[in-house]
């Protein structure tokens, strides 16, 4: 994707728009408050689980694909559990980006809507401007509330036989495998062929365990600069880690291929007590020592430094804050939500729910489904080979060596974990469309060069594995939120997932 080929936004003539429809035309989007961009085709608003019922639905955006049409939708959850899509539709990868520190918002070069037709949804019930009775104490449960959206969702915009990706991060790591599954279930591929999926930064395995707490000293150590935790504090960390069994659980489970299969941990694991060490909870012990040297802290992209930067939802990390004089958080504002079809009572927030019933499950949300890695997710890339799990190196919710270690505590395709270590390098060729031309400008650069970029684009910014119908990747210098500060690689990753290209 060079410049000179980037997609330009299409003139707004309804006539031509492939959805818009008598069903569909009361959700078209005619223009957002701050946003003065054309728009181009986009819908938006709520659709219920059934139709007979109205008071249980579902608010989604979908803006369909700028470029040549393609019969597929992919869809985007958000985490939490209890965390909005709306996140990611504006500052992650829709049409329009309006991001942490950014004045206004501005076109995503590199938004998935250049690649395919997208669908962000508020998922599950109990969150954003999704309205009704919480009643879901598992994923199989709404993972059928969404089938039953989803298929209420095709009729009303004319789609069936449609190719289905399905897409998320952080908790929908939980979400994303579930409602693959159930459609796959489902029998009906008019709705639901369900072609791939892929998951950022996610919840796979036991997460406040192996993707936390047991790889937390090693990352800390790998990133000391952005914590300059003292000496004393290190050391404590160090000493904790290998008297609480970390170390050798990671040196004995971490290996190409798995020696075993990795005890289940739960209740006590992190109560261990002994000379020197009263506390082996080191995940919730690093998070809380971080606010000291940095008051700005974010667990999200623990490069983030002071000030707080502004952001358009209130949310820039774990401290909720809204800059005074900024007009208050955008999807809650009431000439936001009448532009966008949304619910006028709801009082929107980035994060809410609760989205189960009750306080049950491992993770003490009302959850009650086993962890993706036991069953659901290998019954997903079985079925269709083409599956993304990947971590951003900055993030410290989701650690990469924890995600890894989730992997390799799984069975898919006959075989247990990856055989061999990820290795090979994910070369980004694609060309800097967000801020070449300020560079030049900027006189930094020859205005006739590459920037700096250079011919060959941004280069290594990761690693990457495949094996059995599983792509792991690794991406450098990212956060939680991988198409929000990695665009590029991102959308390679969506150019692979949707089989737009066979090698990263």
């Amino acid at each position: 994707m060079t410049a000179s080929k980037r997609q330009q936004l299409e003139p707004r003539a309804k006539k031509s728009f492939r959805f818009y429809n008598d069903d569909s035309k009361k959700y078209f989007v005619d223009g957002l408050p701050e946003i003065p961009y054309d728009l181009g085709e986009m819908y938006s608003g709520t659709i219920p689980v059934d139709k007979s019922d109205p008071s249980r639905s579902f608010f989604f955006v979908f803006e369909p694909t700028i470029g040549e049409p393609v019969d597929e939708v992919t869809i985007w959850f958000n985490g939490g559990p209890g965390c909005s899509s709306l996140e990611a539709f504006l500052q992650e990868n829709g049409r329009f980006i309006w991001s942490w520190g950014m004045y206004r918002a501005q076109e995503n070069a590199y938004t998935w809507v250049n690649l395919t037709n997208v669908l962000w949804v508020e998922y599950p019930i109990g969150l954003g401007f999704s309205e009704g009775a919480v009643t879901a104490t598992s994923e199989e449960e709404t993972a059928q509330d969404f089938l039953g959206f989803f298929k209420n969702f095709q009729e009303i915009f004319g789609i069936s036989k449609f190719k289905i990706y399905v897409t998320g991060e952080s908790y929908a790591g939980r979400y994303v495998p579930y409602v693959s599954a159930a459609m796959l279930d489902s029998k009906d591929t008019d709705h639901f062929d369900v072609k791939g999926a892929l998951m950022y930064d996610p919840v796979i395995g036991q997460y406040e365990y192996q993707q936390q707490t047991i790889p937390i000293v090693p990352f800390v150590e790998e990133h000391s600069l952005f914590f300059n935790f003292n000496e004393t504090f290190m050391d404590y960390l160090k000493s904790a880690h290998e008297y609480c069994g970390y170390a050798n659980y990671t040196d004995y489970f971490l290996t190409y291929p798995p020696t075993a299969v990795q005890p289940p941990l739960d209740g006590g694991f992190n109560n261990v007590t002994g000379p020197g060490v009263d506390n082996c909870d080191l995940w919730n012990l690093v998070y809380e020592e971080a606010y000291r040297p940095n008051p700005c802290f974010n667990v999200y992209e623990i490069s983030s430094m002071c000030p707080l930067l502004f952001d358009p939802l209130g949310f820039p990390s774990d401290i909720q804050y809204t800059w005074p004089g900024s007009g208050g958080i955008y999807f809650n504002r009431t000439d936001v939500k009448k532009a966008m079809h949304a619910p006028l009572n709801v009082s929107w927030s980035e994060c809410g729910g609760p989205v189960f019933k009750g306080d049950g499950g491992v993770y003490g949300v009302g959850d009650l489904s086993l962890d993706p890695i036991q069953k659901i997710l290998p019954k997903v890339i079985e079925a269709t080979n083409r599956v993304v799990v990947g971590n951003g190196d900055y993030d410290m919710e989701i650690l990469t060596k924890g995600t890894l270690l989730a992997i390799q505590n799984m069975t898919w395709n006959g075989k247990f974990g990856f055989q061999e270590e990820p290795s090979t390098p994910t070369d980004i060729k694609l060309p800097d469309l967000q801020y070449g031309q300020v560079i030049i400008d900027s006189g930094l650069v020859d205005a006739n060069g590459d920037g700096f970029d250079g011919p060959g684009g941004q280069g290594i910014m990761g690693i990457h594995h495949y094996e059995r119908g599983l792509m792991f990747v690794e991406t450098y210098q990212s956060g939680h939120m991988q198409p929000q500060f990695q665009p590029r690689s991102s959308y390679r990753h969506m150019q692979w997932l949707l089989g737009r290209i066979e090698e990263l």
